[in-house]
């Protein structure tokens, strides 16, 4: 990851937690802050009891993107929908231009893009449909279509395929880790 230290004047692309479901307003006030902000959404049906309505949802709830200068970062952690910058400790941890070019890449396509789980081989998941639905296990590999999981049975692994939109993870990660373990 890159040092936020290696162009101290220049502007970069940080991750912003804010209250949840206050996405839209953070980011509105934010650019009327005069910030360069971006939220990624994704557009899906929503019916209530008495109509259906295509609504728009972040892509990363929870979360938006802001470009900033490190150092001057007290007037974003000072609006109220903000919990924090994404970093370690109190050094926010920079994104990489090529990422958030690649999302906006995404977004101006047109391209239906949803939020999914952040799985890796070897997190722990749920199997929430079909005949094995409540099993946890241990994904072993991502296949095209289908994932291979590890149970534990009786101290024993057993392999089964799973449709993967079956399964989801057991813990979700506030931060996004290679290896959480």
């Amino acid at each position: 990851m890159p040092d936020i230290h290696e162009s101290e004047n220049r502007e970069h692309w940080f991750a912003v937690a804010v209250v949840p479901r206050k996405e839209k307003l953070t980011a509105q006030t934010l650019r009327m802050k005069g910030y360069t902000d971006f939220l990624p959404l994704y557009s899906m049906k929503r019916k209530w009891s008495d109509r259906i309505k295509r609504v728009e949802l972040p892509l990363f709830p929870g979360y938006l993107f802001c470009r900033f200068d490190p150092k001057l970062r007290l007037p974003i952690l000072k609006v109220p929908s903000v919990l924090s910058i994404l970093g370690m400790g109190n050094i926010p941890e920079l994104i990489p231009d090529n990422e958030i070019e690649a999302l906006q890449t995404v977004c101006k396509a047109g391209v239906h893009a949803l939020p999914c789980p952040y799985l890796f081989a070897g997190a722990k998941v749920r199997i929430n449909e079909g005949p094995l639905a409540g099993v946890e296990g241990i994904l072993i590999e991502e296949k095209e279509t289908r994932l291979i999981l590890s149970i534990s049975l009786l101290q024993r692994s057993i392999a089964v395929e799973v449709e993967s939109d079956w399964i989801t993870p057991t813990r979700i990660y506030r931060d996004f880790q290679a290896d959480p373990r």
